[in-house]
C-alpha cells in the first residue's frame, strides 16, 4: 500500500488537536502565499505601468513595453529550475524548510528591486540587475504553492482536501489584491514625475515584511505527518525528480497542459493592463482606473475560492477543471473588446466574470487535484515541476501577445488574442478530462452507484490514481 494522502484521515484529523493542526497549516499556506505572491504581483503591475519608462527609456514605446513585459516573463524562466531544486528538497528534507527558504529568497530579491538604480543613473546595468533579481524571484516562488498545498493536503482529512487546499490558492489572490492596492494610493497622491522617480519603489520596499513574516508564520507549523511517515517506512525517494519523470511522466505532461488555463490570468490582468493603459495602443485608460480591475476580480476570487474548493470535494475535481477554463476562454474576446471600446463598466464586469469567477473554479481546484495525482514520495517535485513548466509557457504570452498583435494592429487585438486564449483553455480542459477523478467523496459516491468498480477498489485500498501511471491509463 502506498503512503498516499488518501489512505486515511490524518492522525487526530477529527480531534480538536488534529483540526488545530489542519487549520494552522491552512492559515500558514494562506499567509505565506499572500506575502509571496504580493511580491510577484507588485512586479507584474510595475512591469505593465511604470518599468518601461524607468528601465527602458529611449526605445520606441512598443519596444519598451515588450522589453518590460519580457522581464516579467523572465521570472517564469527560473521557475522550472526552482521547481526542480526546491521540489527535490521538499520531497527529501521536508515541506516546511523549503517554504521558509522560498519566502526568504522572494522577500530579499523583491526588496532589492526597490533599491535598484534606474537606466538614467547607470545605463544598461539597471535592466541587467532587474533581470537578475527577477530570476531570483522566479526561482523562489516556484516552491511556494507546491510546498504549501502539499503541507495542507497532507494535514487534511478525507473529503475536505479541496476546501483546505483552496486556502493556499486564496492567498495568491489576496497577495495580488495587496500588490495592486500598493500602487493605487501612490498613483493617486503623486505626480507622474514623482511616481516614476521614487513612488514606484515603495511597494517593493514593503517586502521587508516578507522577510520578518517568513520567520514568524512558518516556525509554528509542524511538518506533514504523512511526510514523516515516509522516513520511518523507508519509502522516501532519494532522487524525487528522476522518479517523477520515470514513473509519472504522463501525469507531468497532463498537468503541464492543464496549466495552460492560466492564460486567463495573463490575458485578463497582465496583458489587459498593458493594452488598456499604454499610449502606444491608443486606448488610454488611466492606470489609476485600471489598477482597480485586478482588485475587483481578485476580491471576487478570494470570496469564491473556498466555496469552489468545497464544491470540488462534493461533485469532483474534474468538472471544475474542465468547465472553468472553457467558459473563461469564451469571454476573452468580449473582455478585450470592452477594453478597446473604453467601456470601463463592461471591462470591470467581464474581468470579474472571466478571472474572478470561471478561472477561479479551475484555480481553486488545481492544487488539491494535482497533489492527489502524485504519490507522497514525489508530490512536491511532481506538482512544482509540471505546474511551473505550464506557467512558464503561459508567462511569455503577454510579450507574445504584444508581438503578434502590436499597437499598429490595435483593432485586431480582441480577435487575435481572444482566439489564442480560447485555444489554450480548450487544451487545458481536454487534458483535465483525460485525468482520473481524485475527490474521495466523488469516488465514494461512485462506489455506491457502480458496485465495486475499479476506481472504487483502488480508493478503498488506499491507492490514488496518481500512485502509478498504470492506475491512470484506464481513463485515457
Amino acid at each position: 500500500m502506498h503512503d498516499d494522502v488518501s489512505t486515511s484521515t490524518p492522525p487526530g484529523g477529527k480531534t480538536a488537536a488534529g483540526l488545530t493542526k489542519v487549520r494552522r497549516a491552512a492559515a500558514s499556506g494562506f499567509a505565506g502565499s499572500t506575502l509571496e505572491y504580493y511580491d510577484f504581483a507588485v512586479y507584474g503591475n510595475a512591469a505593465a505601468i511604470v518599468l518601461p519608462q524607468v528601465f527602458f527609456p529611449g526605445n520606441s514605446p512598443a519596444l519598451a513595453l515588450i522589453s518590460s513585459l519580457a522581464t516579467y516573463a523572465v521570472g517564469y524562466v527560473a521557475r522550472p529550475i526552482g521547481a526542480v531544486v526546491l521540489g527535490n528538497l521538499g520531497d527529501r528534507v521536508g515541506r516546511k524548510n523549503v517554504l521558509v527558504l522560498s519566502m526568504m529568497l522572494m522577500g530579499v530579491s523583491t526588496l532589492l528591486v526597490g533599491l535598484l538604480p534606474t537606466f538614467a543613473q547607470v545605463g544598461l546595468l539597471a535592466p541587467i540587475l532587474l533581470v537578475t533579481l527577477r530570476l531570483v524571484q522566479g526561482f523562489a516562488v516556484a516552491g511556494e504553492l507546491a510546498g504549501a498545498s502539499a503541507m495542507i493536503v497532507e494535514h487534511s482529512p478525507d473529503g475536505k482536501r479541496g476546501f483546505y487546499a483552496s486556502f493556499g490558492v486564496m492567498g495568491t489572490q489576496f497577495g495580488a489584491i495587496l500588490g495592486a492596492l500598493a500602487f493605487i494610493p501612490l498613483d493617486a497622491a503623486l505626480t507622474t514625475e514623482a511616481f516614476q522617480s521614487w513612488g514606484w519603489r515603495v511597494p517593493f520596499l514593503l517586502s521587508a515584511v516578507v522577510i520578518i513574516a517568513a520567520l514568524v508564520i512558518r516556525s509554528k507549523v509542524e511538518e506533514s505527518p504523512v511526510f514523516r511517515e515516509t522516513a520511518s517506512e523507508g519509502t522516501r525517494s532519494k532522487t524525487p525528480i528522476v522518479t517523477v519523470f520515470r514513473e509519472n511522466h504522463w501525469t507531468v505532461l497532463r498537468v503541464v497542459l492543464i496549466g495552460f488555463a492560466q492564460v486567463l490570468g495573463t490575458t485578463g490582468l497582465v496583458f489587459g493592463a498593458a493594452y488598456a493603459t499604454q499610449e502606444s495602443y491608443g486606448i488610454g485608460m488611466a492606470p489609476s482606473v485600471y489598477l482597480w480591475v485586478p482588485v475587483a476580480a481578485n476580491v471576487c476570487a478570494v470570496v469564491l475560492i473556498p466555496l469552489f474548493g468545497r464544491l470540488s470535494d462534493h461533485i469532483g475535481r474534474r468538472p471544475m477543471m474542465i468547465f472553468g477554463p472553457l467558459v473563461g476562454g469564451l469571454l476573452a474576446f468580449p473582455y478585450l473588446l470592452a477594453v478597446q471600446n473604453e467601456n470601463i463598466v463592461l471591462t470591470f464586469v467581464l474581468a470579474i466574470v472571466m478571472v474572478g469567477i470561471f478561472f477561479q473554479a479551475w484555480n481553486a481546484t488545481f492544487s488539491s487535484f494535482v497533489q492527489e495525482l502524485f504519490p507522497t514520495s514525489v508530490r512536491v517535485s511532481g506538482f512544482s515541476v509540471s505546474f511551473n513548466i505550464g506557467l512558464l509557457i503561459a508567462a511569455f504570452l503577454p510579450m507574445t501577445f504584444t508581438a503578434i498583435a502590436p499597437p499598429d494592429r490595435a483593432e485586431q487585438v480582441p480577435l487575435i488574442i481572444g482566439l489564442v486564449t480560447l485555444g489554450m483553455c480548450l487544451i487545458a480542459a481536454i487534458a483535465a478530462w483525460t485525468c482520473p477523478e481524485t475527490s474521495t467523496k466523488k469516488l465514494a459516491h461512485g462506489a455506491e452507484d457502480d458496485n465495486e468498480s475499479e476506481a472504487d477498489e483502488k480508493s478503498r485500498a488506499g491507492v490514488r490514481p496518481g500512485d502509478s501511471e498504470r492506475a491512470a491509463e484506464h481513463v485515457v
